[in-house]
């Protein structure tokens, strides 16, 4: 069965589906079992094990529910809905649903089900007064975690293994005959076998011994074995990429354009080794520039549905951990013939704009191309030719000084355009973790932000903007990168909390412009408050996502968007060459074009879950690295900012972007009580009080390098 024969099965069968769903939903549905539905409907014995499918498929989605006498219901009939269950450390946990805000369910109403399972539940208390609304879990449709990480503890004749996510609350029982000899400190990946309940723990059997919690290492493997992170790539996809070529043939060249004359660099950091991007700027007769970007043409390589096409979308992403990077693509194409290395031919896909001194595109093509980059320039050398006028580098590169200034003068131009339009910088502080030989971190600092950086980001950003509009309105299948309008509930608790600094935000808390939220930024920047002020803005947004139809970049205040840029670590931007490369070359059949337009929303599901899955992990290594960090730095003393409160703890965030907790409960000068509107804890007879963006001095109290939690003391207290 090709391609095209599997989509049409999938249509049919959804086609299918969504007419039993709704039948099950109808008013003049009577509960009756699979039979006689078959019946009633007249299912051919032919397509028998399609409906056995279909059903099955309804059951574990939630559509569809199977009652003890095995006739089917509708769950809506007993207002039940389906939802992925989020625990929390503490018992308690949300509801993540398609549409709308998460359902509380209170740890008395959880009915044994586990972080991240498929549940069916019912809503007991609508939402009120600012508050969600709350529910309880009456059936698990599908289990979120079959496999566990967490550290063995041996007993007498059994063991049990303590799970490294917080969020999982119930610790697995192993048999002595499921421990494959483990012992107490061993990292240990669990299958559960049996899942408890409120009286029962779960069981499991020990598949994997990572090592012990104290070698090297096993920390971070602990942390890849529990997101499930693909390490090594499959057995097929080594074989297909066994003959990469290392060179590009003269073949390869016919019908692209040649860009190998232009004076082309690649900018990144010292440590980069995948450079999938390279610029090159010119100015024309009219005094317009004429900006070019070059991105590594992967999808040449990446055939669709290849095996290593099926598992670049199954990663969707590079993961870039502490100490290691978990790439999308094999090295052999990431660090060899797809990258844009210096001195090397290499096919390209190029956007080349026309832009005026105004930063507008007045004019753009798409080109499939081959370019040949002169220098592989770093930040740092071109912060310090620009910034500088380093005597030695601007010697060193004579004959690219004149383009970099240029570049330096667009790269102004292009971030005004985007400041008068209402675009919202969110420039927190990032920092870098350093580590030695043997993965211990011993110094954190934070990314250095230039010129340079900036320059590169301008031009994406105006690049990303032009792909993204042309195939807007071309009306051909695309994947967007949307940024949605924040909502009007958070707008509004943003909008009471800056006012505690003077700050309003304007207009209709509804339909937002970005515009507001920039003004408020923009009057907090270089002032006590601005990180906290940014952090809260930052709160109140959406998070950005791939999708199949365009609506636009809010935080960006573009109206079209997209991820063009970056095909050797992002499978969104690998998607849409092969889309651009289809329309180019003429190729782009009605067949074709509607197997897109369905894929499409997949796809981009998959995307968007692979990148929120991939920014977990990092923040888990992050966490785990900085939590090492101050392990031996019990008793030193800090200045740092409250970056969070909650009603069990204030938050404070060194310089340095290390967060530690003081827990309320060990504060002893007095009693105090929560205020959620004012995001500020108040001493119920001192009066007291602390609020998020107050500069507090603190103690570092307790490291629990294990749960990954660092814990402050006011400095006062002590």
């Amino acid at each position: 069965m090709d391609y095209y024969d599997d989509i049409e099965k999938k249509e049919q069968m959804e086609t299918r589906k969504q007419k039993i769903q709704h039948y099950l939903e109808s008013k003049e549905y009577v509960p009756m079992k699979r039979k006689d539905i078959c019946t009633l409907l007249g299912v051919p014995s032919a397509d028998r094990a399609m409906f056995e499918q279909i059903i099955n498929a309804l059951l574990q989605e939630g559509k569809a529910m199977e009652t003890k006498k095995g006739k089917l219901v509708s769950p809506k009939a007993f207002n039940m809905q389906s939802g992925t269950f989020l625990a929390h450390s503490r018992g308690f946990g949300f509801i993540s649903v398609e549409e709308g805000e998460d359902i509380f369910i209170p740890a008395d109403k959880i009915n044994g089900a586990m972080h991240r399972d498929k549940v069916l539940f019912r809503i007991s208390k609508k939402a009120s007064n600012g508050k969600r609304a709350e529910g309880e879990i009456v059936q698990i449709l599908q289990r979120g975690s079959t496999k566990i990480v967490g550290t063995f503890e041996q007993g007498r004749g059994f063991g049990f293994v303590l799970p490294d996510d917080k969020k999982i609350t119930q610790d697995i029982f192993i048999a002595k005959e499921n421990s494959m000899g483990a012992v107490t400190g061993h990292k240990v990946v669990v299958d559960i076998i049996k899942y408890g309940d409120e009286r029962r723990n779960p069981e499991g059997k020990i598949l994997e011994i990572l090592g012990h919690i104290n070698d090297p290492g096993v920390d971070i493997l602990s942390i890849i074995r529990q997101y499930d992170l693909p390490v090594d790539f499959p057995k097929e996809v080594y074989e297909q990429i066994e003959d990469l070529p290392t060179e590009i043939s003269q073949k390869e060249l016919e019908g692209r354009e040649d860009f190998r004359s232009w004076q082309t660099v690649t900018i990144d950091g010292e440590d980069a080794k995948d450079l999938d991007d390279a610029v090159s700027l010119r100015i024309l007769e009219n005094g317009n520039f004429q900006l070019g970007v070059h991105i590594a043409d992967v999808s040449h390589y990446v055939q669709e549905h290849s095996p290593l096409d099926k598992e670049a979308y199954r990663r969707g992403t590079s993961i870039y951990l502490v100490d290691r990077v978990i790439p999308m693509l094999p090295h052999k194409l990431s660090n060899g013939i797809c990258s844009l290395n210096p001195d090397t031919d290499r096919l390209t896909l190029s956007c080349v704009m026309e832009i005026d001194k105004k930063g507008n595109v007045l004019d753009h093509n798409i080109v499939k191309s081959v370019i040949h980059s002169d220098k592989r320039m770093t930040y740092t050398a071109v912060r310090e030719i620009l910034e500088d006028k380093t005597p030695a580098l601007v010697e060193e590169y004579s004959d690219f000084v004149k383009m970099f200034e240029n570049m330096n003068v667009l790269r102004g131009i292009l971030a005004e355009k985007r400041k008068k339009r209402g675009s919202v910088n969110f420039d927190l502080p990032e920092s870098k973790i350093i580590l030695d030989e043997n993965g211990v971190p011993i110094e954190i600092k934070p990314y250095e932000r230039s010129i340079a950086t900036n320059l590169i980001e301008e031009f994406m950003l105006v690049c990303n903007e032009t792909v993204a509009e042309d195939f807007f309105w071309q009306e051909i299948p695309f994947l967007f990168r949307n940024h949605e309008v924040p909502d009007g509930e958070k707008l509004q608790k943003m909008d009471d909390f800056i006012r505690n600094f003077g700050y309003r935000l304007k207009g209709s808390k509804e339909e937002i412009h970005p515009k507001a939220i920039q003004q408020v930024l923009s009057l907090a920047e270089g002032k006590e408050e601005e990180r906290i002020v940014t952090r809260v803005v930052l709160r109140s947004m959406k998070q950005a996502r791939y999708m199949a139809e365009n609506g636009g970049h809010f935080g960006l205040a573009a109206k079209y968007y997209c991820h063009f840029t970056s095909p050797i670590r992002r499978y969104p931007d690998l998607e849409i060459h092969r889309v651009i490369k289809m329309v180019l070359d003429g190729c782009m059949s009605q067949k074709k074009e509607m197997s897109l337009k369905k894929a499409m929303p997949d796809i981009a599901k998959q995307c968007s879950m692979r990148e929120r899955l991939a920014e977990e992990a990092e923040r888990e290594t992050d966490n785990l690295k900085k939590a090492e960090y101050m392990s031996d730095k019990i008793g030193m003393i800090y200045e740092g900012i409250i970056s969070g409160i909650t009603n069990w703890g204030i938050y404070v965030e060194l310089p340095n972007t290390v967060e530690g907790m003081i827990p309320l409960q060990s504060l002893e000068d007095d009693f105090y009580i929560y205020d959620e509107e004012n995001m500020s804890v108040v001493g119920e007879h001192s009066h007291k009080k602390y609020t998020i963006g107050q500069r507090v001095n603190v103690i570092t109290a307790k490291v629990d390098v294990e749960l990954k939690e660092i814990y402050f003391a006011f400095l006062e207290e002590q």
